[in-house]
């Protein structure tokens, strides 16, 4: 079987003149040779086509693929992860993880949260910023997390990102107005402890493979999982493996958000815990980054268990299942 596989490499945005935070969810060259090795080692034919534009190029040369291994980001707009999967759906070549409905829906983080909560998944309070105006319009009780509505990789979470008076909200969401060009998330501050599940699978087939705390060193640049501490988090985040009633409580929670929303294959469900100790989804991950030892899904595997290889093949294994190559045993 011949997979293609399509990513953003972040180097060759860099050397095009954008940013480090700018391209902070594109692909390190380790990554991607994480992934085709890996892909290899499970017995498939690969084939690295890239971002979205040589994509284009290839199949209108007519090249196709059996499978696409889908990791692209996309650069440009709230649909940008949906890209990649709306090109292939036209020429109707199969890829892994979710369809570009779902990946339009979820990386707009207030979208999401109201279809959630709509099924009774419990979310902190919140509210979209769209211009400076709304700002005063905010009533929700202090201290209050503003962030990007659509960004990923902790762009735009810094220590400021915890809001403790309306002063700093003001500062804070002209910031990121300014800054990312789209609304800011205002949502209720969750205190309790933080978790990241990660999920393989789709609809009733899909499954918990563990559930990780967050905990942060005296490195840390704040208590917040932002774009710093996720860059350098060898020394600034402390992951372990957690399985008390709490976490079982957040692999419940982040296993039902997955399926109500439609999630496919593999990816990652983050949650916090609010004073009370219910675990509150707060945003997933359905085109988690792979990187075999620095992303969270696959940190999470290694600590229990689970090699790159084997998390590789049940993701493809559950894109089998779904498009009927493989039967349900």
């Amino acid at each position: 079987m011949k997979v293609g596989i399509t990513y953003d490499l972040r180097e060759e945005y860099l050397a095009e003149g954008y940013g480090e935070e700018e391209t902070a969810e594109f692909d390190r060259p380790d990554t991607i040779d994480g992934i085709e090795n890996a892909l290899r080692e499970l017995g498939f034919e690969t084939d690295c086509i890239g971002h979205i534009r040589n994509l284009v190029k290839r199949l209108a040369k007519g090249e196709r693929w059996d499978l696409v291994f889908n990791i692209a980001e996309g650069m440009y707009g709230f649909g940008r992860e949906a890209q990649v999967p709306a090109l292939l759906d036209v020429y109707r070549i199969p890829y892994t993880f979710s369809g570009p409905m779902v990946l339009s829906l979820t990386l707009h983080k207030a979208l999401t949260k109201r279809v959630v909560r709509d099924f009774g998944i419990p979310t902190p309070d919140f509210l979209q910023v769209r211009r400076p105006k709304d700002i005063a319009k905010v009533e929700l009780p202090y201290p209050l997390f503003a962030k990007p509505v659509a960004e990923g990789t902790g762009k735009g979470i810094s220590p400021d990102s915890r809001i403790a008076e309306p002063t700093q909200l003001d500062a804070v969401c002209r910031r990121l107005l300014a800054e990312f060009d789209q609304p800011v998330l205002v949502e209720t501050f969750m205190p309790g402890r933080e978790f990241t599940v990660g999920i393989v699978g789709t609809g009733p087939r899909a499954r918990t493979l563990a559930v990780m705390e967050v905990e942060y060193t005296a490195a840390a640049l704040g208590q917040v999982y932002g774009y710093v501490n996720k860059e350098e988090c060898e020394s600034r985040i402390e992951y372990r493996l957690a399985d008390d009633a709490t976490a079982r409580q957040a692999a419940e929670i982040a296993l039902a958000a997955w399926r109500i929303l439609g999630c496919r294959d593999g990816g990652r469900v983050d949650l916090r815990c609010a004073a009370d100790g219910v675990p509150n989804f707060l945003e997933v991950n359905p085109l988690a980054g792979l990187n075999p030892v620095h992303s969270d899904l696959p940190i999470m595997c290694t600590l229990a268990g689970i090699g790159f290889r084997e998390l590789l093949g049940m993701i493809v294994e559950s894109t089998r299942l779904r498009v009927g190559w493989a039967e349900d045993v």
